[in-house]
């Protein structure tokens, strides 16, 4: 009834306006002007319920005439079209007239682009993520991946990292497809994935709400994954491309940092591009990042003393928890390898400290207790095996807060237990009792509990 009664009005005013009549795509207005402008409403007012109730058919007829002379009168226009245009894809049997239509569903995204491309939320990035996702899905294999790449490299480069997340994976699978017709794409994927890794990261770390994570993450981890299986990841690789490139930019420290990054993503930091990376980066600007190359080349060099240096002035500069922990585990290692017990349980401990669900420095801890049991007590066997005691218990506790070192501490602990002294051992020793409080001497100097 209401339809009936507009169509009526509307019928009233076209015998007036005729003479002034301009379609809307043609005056730049949403409706146009006069007659059009009738036109365009009716239009929209017809294809609009039956779009709403799934009736693609006879929708279609008034939908295509508000698309063509008054695209920028609704987003109803774009929101239903794809659906419309899509109906006509599933129906259509003949190959070149669905390749057609599969043009013009990309058109129609263009189109919105062009009108609609600015409203928040939903701008120019987030229209080109789903019509990625609708070419690829349309055409499987068949898309053009050349196509693909061209389109969301434009939205990357203008929105940066707030780019919508399914334009970043689609540009990533583009630049995958790209690297497997060509090898030479292979330098060009590598910036591609540091720039959208990039973006995704900026976009975790300014997530606030769970549902934000849920949907980046797994974005994210699939880009690694697809990185790490790439081909384009090995290191001797990556020593190929950039060396000389290095070279070239010794004195770019944005260059350096963004090799710098990639290198450690790719965990080949232990490559002489990566060190010289660092060694020119750290002279223009010492950071934590350019420290860290440096003092892992001193360990290869075997320049302990200037490593556990060079780890000191990382850790000093980090400021994220869980790297500068690692920073001090490492000297604790280095500390560990020249025979410094005490302090490289001190560095275990800042570890600890610095990132309490860190369980390798409680593994590196109960080793050395382990390894110098014979010190502690060189002419009593059974007390030389209370020393395990203290080991498993920093065995077990690394197993308890950190799950990933689950399989290591298990093996010692049944390694060490196997060792405890015997019961005929300890009932022939007067100053132990089974769940007897004792303390380890040396340097150890620890509580531990008779077994």
């Amino acid at each position: 009834m209401k339809i009936k009664v507009f169509l009526l009005a509307a019928g009233c005013l076209i015998g007036t306006s005729g003479i002034y009549a301009q379609k809307g795509v043609d005056n730049g207005t949403p409706f146009g002007s006069g007659e059009d402008s009738v036109r365009c409403i009716t239009n929209i007012s017809l294809f609009t319920p039956y779009a709403k109730n799934g009736n693609f058919k006879d929708a279609l007829e008034f939908w295509k005439i508000a698309y063509d002379e008054c695209p920028g009168a609704t987003k109803d226009i774009y929101l239903y079209g794809v659906r419309i245009v899509g109906w006509l894809i599933d129906n259509e049997t003949d190959p070149a007239k669905k390749a057609s239509l599969i043009n013009d569903l990309m058109a129609v995204y263009d189109k919105r682009i062009k009108y609609f491309g600015k409203e928040p939320r939903y701008e120019k990035d987030w229209i080109m993520g789903r019509k990625a996702q609708d070419y690829v899905q349309r055409l499987g294999e068949d898309a053009d991946p050349k196509l693909l790449y061209g389109w969301l490299k434009e939205a990357i480069d203008e929105y940066g990292n707030n780019t919508d997340v399914l334009a970043v994976s689609y540009y990533m699978y583009a630049s995958n497809r790209l690297l497997i017709a060509d090898q030479a794409h292979k330098e060009t994927y590598i910036q591609d994935y540091l720039k959208a890794s990039a973006i995704l990261d900026a976009q975790i770390a300014a997530a606030k709400e769970e549902k934000e994570l849920a949907a980046i993450q797994p974005v994210k981890s699939g880009l690694d994954n697809g990185f790490a299986n790439s081909g384009a990841a090995d290191c001797e690789t990556l020593q190929g491309l950039y060396a000389d490139k290095v070279e070239q930019n010794k004195d770019n420290l944005p260059y350096l940092k963004e090799t710098i990054t990639l290198l450690r993503r790719m965990r080949c930091n232990e490559i002489e591009a990566y060190f010289a990376a660092a060694t020119y980066a750290h002279r223009l600007e010492p950071t934590a990042e350019s420290a860290m190359g440096l003092a892992k080349k001193a360990v290869r060099d075997k320049d302990y003393n200037k490593a556990i240096a060079l780890f000191e002035e990382a850790a000093n500069m980090e400021t994220d928890n869980t790297v500068k922990a690692e920073d001090y585990y490492l000297i604790a290692m280095l500390s560990f390898e020249q025979d410094s017990y005490s302090k490289a349980r001190q560095y275990c401990l800042k570890a600890i400290e610095t990132n309490p669900s860190y369980g390798s420095p409680y593994l590196l801890i109960g080793k050395m207790y382990a390894a110098t049991a014979g010190n502690i007590y060189p002419d009593d066997a059974v007390l030389r095996k209370t020393v395990y005691y203290a080991a498993v218990d920093k065995f077990e506790r690394a197993r308890q807060i950190d799950p990933t070192t689950g399989e290591e501490a298990g093996k010692l602990i049944s390694t060490y237990r196997s060792h405890f002294p015997s019961t005929e051992e300890i009932f022939m020793h007067p100053d132990l009792d089974k769940g007897k409080s004792i303390t380890i001497g040396g340097w150890i100097g620890e509580r531990t509990t008779v077994r």
